[in-house]
């Protein structure tokens, strides 16, 4: 079995979601305890307070897991990011179609990568246009199928490494 690919995530990302991990996990214990109280008051079928508390905790326990997946299979390692080059945790700034006013600054990244940032778009590596680009150089163009089916052209204007002061502001050519 191959081994799956980190996605990239930012240093501020990551220290988020580990404290809304700890958090889901230090409130385990009053979900249960409100789950008992419930459990106490009698009937189950019928026990509007005990259903309401186990779908809490079924709630929480899905995000618990959901989050220690997302930092199983993540990094914020950036050794293989440099300026000038399109790669996973880039912000690039683009054009399509030879149209120089049609721009788009984004991440290549998975979209967890950059909440902390909500102004910046993010597109997966794995998406027609992020597969495209990856090893682009600025001044490179690319074609890549959207999935309309359309063919079209994409030109990295610039590429850098994520910073989250940075990210939404387009360098100056």
């Amino acid at each position: 079995m191959a081994e799956q690919q980190k996605q990239y995530i930012t240093p501020e990302t990551k220290a988020k979601l580990e404290a809304e991990l700890q958090a889901l996990i230090d409130h385990r214990p009053v979900v249960a305890a409100e789950i008992n109280e419930r459990r106490e008051e009698g009937d189950l079928k019928e026990n509007a307070g005990y259903d309401a508390a186990r779908e809490m905790q079924d709630q929480e326990e899905a995000r618990i897991k959901q989050i220690s997946e997302v930092l199983a299979n993540s990094t914020t390692e950036r050794t293989a990011v440099q300026e000038g080059v399109a790669h996973i945790g880039s912000v690039v700034h683009v054009y399509y179609n030879g149209d120089e006013e049609d721009r788009e600054t984004f991440l290549i990244g998975t979209r967890a990568a950059a909440s902390d940032n909500k102004d910046l778009e993010t597109y997966s590596e794995q998406s027609p246009l992020g597969a495209a680009l990856l090893g682009a150089a600025e001044g490179e163009t690319r074609e890549y199928t959207a999935p309309n089916g359309k063919t079209l052209s994409v030109t990295v204007v610039s590429a850098a490494p994520y910073d989250s002061a940075k990210a939404a502001t387009p360098r100056k050519s």
